[in-house]
């Protein structure tokens, strides 16, 4: 016997017992995007490379280092995508969902692939939730993605313990403006940056405001600030937003090195951050790139979205209230002799069809009754029914609450339905 294949480091498997968490949030996801009138979007978890050597950047660790990228047989260069907003807005230029100005309101969810370190919350195949909105300008719609944001946390239990953070980054002139300042800023302090600062500042000086060296707090803490560097109308937007964030009671902090590393971002981005993930605090990630669209191929449009990695949303929802009790079936199937074993799967199929819809789990690999009451505890069944070939015969069946419900009876099989709806508290 060889020795036994395993999955691949840095991705991992969703087990059953582990399932019912996802199902749980992914329920909340869809709850939530319906009430804000969002449409899911599914795009190809496979794209042309040049979709993202564009969107993001050929001068990127993503595209550089974190992409897992081949040549088909015809010489197409394919990657796994390593992010959705560039799929999303990608699939809206070329189904003709920002044409004539239109708006759209879309959602999605699946996995993603970057070949990174793995580490706590942290996957090479990794699913995120994403929200995005085109074609709409303006302040009111990135605070109506926050508070969208905002609804999931209240339906998941996480409220109070995210916080928002905020900041601008302007207008494309402004952040010209800015990042000569920076530069000359940074350029007097280089002998105390560390090398991924100095490589950052030739690239994308924003991009050092975000280092997590402690060694460099004090230089990022003294730094020019963005919002010194904007224009009128770019601290009217920002006013605007946080004008509708305290008109809505959605509270945040001013955070000035929340920055983005992709030119395409302007205006308004956010993080919702927590303290109980260890460093990696980030929940979910937002902000408008208007730009991305002409990157592209398509004309100017206005976007904005956010995504959060469900990984680290279950592992915070796991971290504050416990793992939850996976439900069982509500009814279990204990089946003796051949025609019971038929009859059985006959009276299941009778049950899950019927207008009560009950889950019914069917013993279907024999065994004595002592061994199939032990799965039917096992699988948390709140029921067992017990037919065997003195109740076929009589036509009925014996009716065993697993849960404390009452005690064991016989019924006949006509009234199996009303005395399931009264042991199951439907009546």
């Amino acid at each position: 016997m060889g020795q036994a294949v395993k999955s691949i480091k840095g991705v991992h498997d969703i087990l059953p017992q582990q399932a019912h968490r996802w199902h749980t949030l992914e329920r909340h996801v869809m709850e939530v995007m319906e009430a804000y009138g969002y449409s899911e979007m599914r795009t190809p978890i496979l794209e042309k490379s040049e979709l993202f050597k564009r969107s993001i950047g050929e001068v990127t660790d993503i595209v550089e280092k974190e992409m897992y990228t081949f040549e088909d047989r015809n010489g197409d260069l394919l990657s796994l995508r390593p992010e959705n907003t560039a799929s999303c807005v990608r699939a809206a230029i070329q189904h003709g969902l920002l044409a004539n100005n239109q708006q759209s309101r879309i959602w999605y969810l699946g996995p993603m692939f970057r070949r990174e370190n793995p580490q706590a919350g942290r996957y090479r195949q990794f699913w995120q939730v994403g929200a995005e909105v085109y074609g709409v300008a303006g302040a009111h719609i990135e605070a109506e993605l926050i508070l969208l944001s905002a609804a999931l946390w209240q339906r998941t239990g996480l409220t109070g313990h995210v916080e928002l953070q905020v900041n601008t980054l302007g207008t494309a002139e402004d952040r010209t403006q800015y990042r000569q300042l920076l530069v000359e800023y940074l350029t007097d302090h280089r002998s105390s940056l560390d090398e991924d600062s100095l490589r950052r500042m030739e690239t994308n000086p924003l991009r050092v405001l975000d280092s997590k060296n402690p060694a460099l707090t004090d230089i990022i803490a003294a730094a020019p600030k963005m919002v010194d560097s904007l224009c009128d109308e770019s601290r009217e937007h920002f006013e605007q937003l946080q004008t509708a964030l305290q008109a809505c009671g959605v509270a945040y902090t001013l955070n000035p090195n929340l920055v983005r590393g992709l030119d395409y971002y302007s205006h308004t981005v956010f993080e919702w951050v927590t303290t109980k993930l260890g460093a990696q605090g980030t929940v979910c990630a937002g902000g408008r790139y208007d730009g991305l669209t002409e990157q592209l191929g398509a004309k100017l449009t206005p976007g904005v979205g956010w995504a959060l990695g469900m990984e680290r949303l279950i592992a915070l929802v796991d971290e504050l209230h416990g793992a939850i009790d996976v439900p069982g079936p509500e009814v279990f199937l204990v089946l003796s002799g051949d025609g019971a074993n038929t009859a059985g799967l006959a009276l299941a199929e009778q049950l899950r069809a019927g207008d009560d819809g009950f889950s019914v789990v069917c013993n279907c690999s024999g065994g004595s009754m002592k061994s199939q009451f032990k799965r039917a505890d096992k699988s948390a069944a709140q029921v067992a029914l017990v037919l065997g070939e003195s109740e076929l015969e009589a036509g009925t069946v014996a009716i065993k609450p697993l849960r404390g419900q009452g005690e064991q009876q016989t019924v006949p099989q006509s009234e199996i339905v009303d005395t399931l709806r009264v042991i199951l508290g439907r009546s």
